[in-house]
């Protein structure tokens, strides 16, 4: 499928998406929601991928809403934002449930529902030189792009209201310190360093990356017992699986594993 905004492309069981609208900051617009949703679904009908590496072209990650496409649209602009984020906040979900990591690198800044959108990704590596900012307020909007339940969970609810209420500008470091980024690496080594961890995740025992991802979320929302009997259920599932018995006699033979996906 073409996209407008972005590109895909599958390698070696790894989901490659590319924001590739550098001429408008990869900004945030009724057809960047409409494909990044598109972009999901086809990630999550298909099997051979494993892994999704998320990288952006030019200066600029995501600079948040397009706010010259919204200032065009005058007295429809409620309309116009109501039908975007359908579609940006289906993709946000579907991304979450669906059991595959998603590893995003970010460049420049991330602002607005750019920023909402990093939190939203599993693992996120920064460029040393990026900046993240929520700016909502500043233009007189409220937060979208799930940041009030991504964003809060990372660095907490007296970060969230500082970041949201100030706009304050977190540096790479600071972002990594308040745990909205996973780590920090030269600017120049952004697009390697996702790949890489995109691979490492995409060779290990098939789908277990994934479902460990699930039992993350799940029980980060569940109650002490149902966290447990689902952690439970899943390890018994794995642990029956020829990749399950797999792993644990290559490590006790001190040998690499030969996954089958069974």
């Amino acid at each position: 499928m073409a996209y407008s905004t972005m590109t895909y492309e599958v390698k070696d069981n790894v989901g490659y998406v590319h924001f590739s609208r550098p001429e408008g900051a990869n900004a945030v617009n009724p057809a960047f929601c409409s494909d990044l949703k598109n972009v999901i679904l086809e990630i999550e009908s298909d099997d051979d991928v494993r892994s999704v590496a998320v990288t952006a072209e030019g200066k600029v990650f995501c600079a948040g809403g397009d706010l010259k496409e919204f200032h065009a649209a005058g007295s429809d602009l409620a309309e116009v934002v109501a039908a975007m984020l359908e579609d940006l906040h289906d993709a946000i979900y579907k991304m979450n449930e669906i059991p595959k990591p998603f590893v995003a690198g970010v460049q420049g800044a991330a602002g607005g529902a750019g920023m909402s959108l990093v939190s939203a990704f599993d693992l996120v590596v920064s460029g040393e030189s990026a900046k993240f900012t929520m700016a909502y307020t500043k233009v007189g909007l409220t937060p979208d792009g799930t940041s009030s339940y991504f964003l809060a969970r990372h660095v907490g609810l007296r970060r969230m209201l500082d970041l949201t209420l100030t706009n304050r500008v977190l540096s790479a470091s600071e972002a990594e310190a308040w745990g909205l980024v996973n780590r920090v690496v030269a600017d120049e080594e952004i697009a390697s360093a996702v790949t890489s961890l995109a691979q490492e995740l995409a060779s290990g025992a098939p789908n277990t990356a994934g479902v460990a991802k699930t039992v993350i979320y799940r029980g980060y929302e569940s109650d002490l017992e149902e966290a447990g009997d689902f952690e439970a259920q899943n390890i018994v599932r794995a642990a029956g699986t020829n990749d399950g018995q797999e792993g644990i006699s290559a490590f006790v033979e001190r040998r690499d594993p030969k996954w089958t996906g069974t």
